[in-house]
């Protein structure tokens, strides 16, 4: 397959097939990843899972394996939580051209919120064989996803924006590139506002920690 709208009619019907079979509380959302990272959105079925629709943006996953810092991107089984606590059960497809790009993914997020509250009861059942948790941010527009990744850096970075030095910047700013933050529109003039920098100096920070990395 060359371009998800290739095969949009099956796709369609798998992501409607899969909420169908697993009911209300399975979310599932189709990405055309060869579209502006704002809108990969082309199919969702149950989007009040994560108060998502068709239109709106990936997730900070889908920027780490475009970014090229992860190998295949699969993720089997793992746990994470919408933006009001509510805990999801999920499982990320990616899929390929003929030349090994990324240009789609089927992703699967069921809310087991109700399953843990029986806690011991049903304890086998919604935890057995999952992976450890995974940081992912469900949103509904590329804004708060590029804030998200922001926050995260900072935090990595352990300092306020006030008293970090050259060396903090160009973490933090590493950090970004590195979870693909970049990739967003205008997410250049977002951080510069952010550190107080210029463009030049965002571009100089950056060039100078990509020299900065040791040869592989």
């Amino acid at each position: 397959m060359e371009h998800v709208q290739h095969e949009m009619e099956f796709l369609s019907a798998l992501v409607k097939g899969i909420a169908a079979q697993f009911g209300e509380n399975c979310e599932v959302v189709l990405h055309d990843l060869t579209r502006p990272y704002e809108s990969t959105i082309v199919a969702i079925e149950n989007g009040h899972i994560t108060g998502r629709k068709v239109g709106d943006p990936g997730t900070n996953l889908g920027l780490e394996l475009l970014r090229g810092n992860t190998e295949n991107g699969n993720k089997f089984n793992y746990v994470t939580q919408t933006k009001d606590g509510r805990i999801l059960r999920s499982t990320s497809l990616y899929m390929r051209n003929h030349a090994g790009e990324v240009i789609g993914s089927l992703c699967m997020n069921f809310d087991i919120t109700d399953l843990t509250m029986a806690e011991k009861t049903l304890q086998s059942l919604t935890y057995s064989g999952l992976q450890p948790e995974v940081r992912e941010s469900f949103v509904s527009n590329v804004g708060d996803l590029l804030d998200m990744l922001i926050q995260e850096a900072q935090e990595q970075v352990g300092k306020p924006v006030a008293l970090m030095g050259k060396e903090d910047k160009m973490k933090l700013i590493q950090l970004l590139d590195q979870k693909g933050a970049f990739l967003i529109k205008k997410a250049g003039e977002k951080v510069c506002g952010y550190l107080n920098i210029s463009k030049y100096t965002l571009y100089s920070y950056m060039e100078e920690a990509k020299n900065a990395e040791p040869n592989e």
